[in-house]
């Protein structure tokens, strides 16, 4: 049954995937889960160009960007609480004095791309500025002639309005600008956006908002593990953005929260302040062996497939018949996971080579049935299985 259940993910997964090809994901963004910063989680409201524009060079300058790291996203407050008298959206002259196109010429100048944040809905969540709701296509049109990549288009003060309305008008707007840009919907999951939002967006919420706490993270990886089937190429499930670094979690919980969201095929959006990170948390999120996972072609979302009280293996398909798995401790003490073949499409007789991605090396012996190791509390162990005969 668990072989069927993941062959099943798998062929759900690219139903979707090529159904997505023919709307939202025919902008050509989002081929493979976005990755970049955003301000939001480290800096809220404080946001403004120094920051932006100090963070666009710390992603050169601490090599994250060589590591797929390129998107750098301005979230909510970035812009005046009224349009212009042409009902343009105008950056805050305090915090953005040169204005939003002359940041995007100066990130797009480091090889990088500019996000921005607006609302489905009359106000954003801050109620600092307006929102889009009734102007769509002119806030595109504004942010395809700033050269906007990625936008985040929020929830707040919708009028109680459906989602199901409100979402596909930015859409169209988006594709009717002229520029590709990657369309994030963070409708919070209300109203299962998995199931409709892959014909719209490039990614959907399908949590609440990220709290830096272990309990936070723990429960909206359980959330949006259950919408795999419906994520794949040019569309993800999105468990909101990455707290590495933000304080609260120690670094084995931050090695968890990360290597989770890479196997899930999540967004990986660096929510710290890069700019002042340290090198053990540029080493967390800078991990290529984990990010090559998270991009992985086949892109495919892993998904927990067992759990005996709080110790639990997940797992996710690769390319080149490979599979990636995590062996996650989410108790108070160390145990003993195991991850049994039959739970991860391999059959029994299969001889694996084990990479271990955080120590970086292969495991001495191969490896038949079964992988099992110790895992510190609220740590895992992140393998990939590469099959060699069998």
């Amino acid at each position: 049954m668990k072989i069927m259940h993941f062959l099943l993910i798998s062929l759900l997964a690219f139903v979707f995937w090529d159904q997505s090809q023919t709307n939202a994901a025919s902008n050509g963004a989002g081929r493979r889960p976005p990755m970049g910063w955003n301000s939001w989680n480290h800096f809220g409201c404080s946001v403004d160009e120094n920051i932006v524009r100090g963070t666009a060079d710390a992603l050169l300058s601490t090599g994250l960007s060589r590591v797929g790291y390129e998107y750098v996203n301005i979230d909510d407050c970035w812009a005046e609480q009224n349009r212009d008298a042409q009902g343009n959206l105008v950056a805050k002259a305090s915090k953005f004095p040169s204005g939003i196109k002359a940041l995007a010429d100066y990130v797009h100048s480091k090889g990088l791309k500019l996000g921005i944040y607006s609302d489905a809905g009359s106000y954003t969540c801050s109620k600092t500025m307006p929102g889009s709701l009734g102007h769509e296509q002119q806030d595109a049109n504004t942010f395809a002639s700033w050269g906007i990549d990625y936008l985040k288009y929020d929830n707040c003060f919708n009028g109680g309005i459906e989602a199901r309305k409100r979402y596909p008008t930015m859409s169209e707007a988006l594709m009717k600008s002229g520029r590709p840009i990657f369309y994030s919907m963070c409708e919070w999951g209300e109203q299962n956006p998995a199931t409709w939002a892959p014909n719209i967006a490039n990614s959907w919420r399908t949590t609440g908002d990220i709290q830096d706490n272990w309990d936070s993270i723990t429960s909206r990886a359980d959330q949006n593990n259950q919408w795999a089937a419906y994520a794949g190429p040019g569309g993800w499930n999105d468990p909101d953005m990455l707290e590495v670094g933000n304080g609260g979690m120690t670094i084995e919980e931050y090695r968890s929260h990360f290597s989770i969201w890479a196997l899930m095929k999540a967004p990986l959006l660096i929510g710290c302040d890069v700019r002042t990170a340290s090198q053990e948390i540029t080493q967390i999120v800078g991990n290529k062996e984990v990010i090559n996972v998270n991009q992985d072609l086949l892109g495919v979302q892993g998904t927990k497939v067992s759990q005996q009280g709080n110790l639990e293996v997940w797992a996710g398909p690769l390319t080149n018949k490979r599979v990636a798995v995590i062996l996650w401790n989410r108790s108070s003490s160390t145990a003993s996971i195991t991850a049994q073949w039959q739970n991860i499409d391999l059959s029994s007789n299969v001889v694996v080579q084990a990479r271990d991605l955080w120590a970086h090396r292969n495991l001495p012996t191969r490896l038949q049935g079964s992988l099992t190791s110790n895992v510190e509390p609220h740590a895992c162990k992140m393998y990939i299985l590469t099959p060699l005969y069998g």
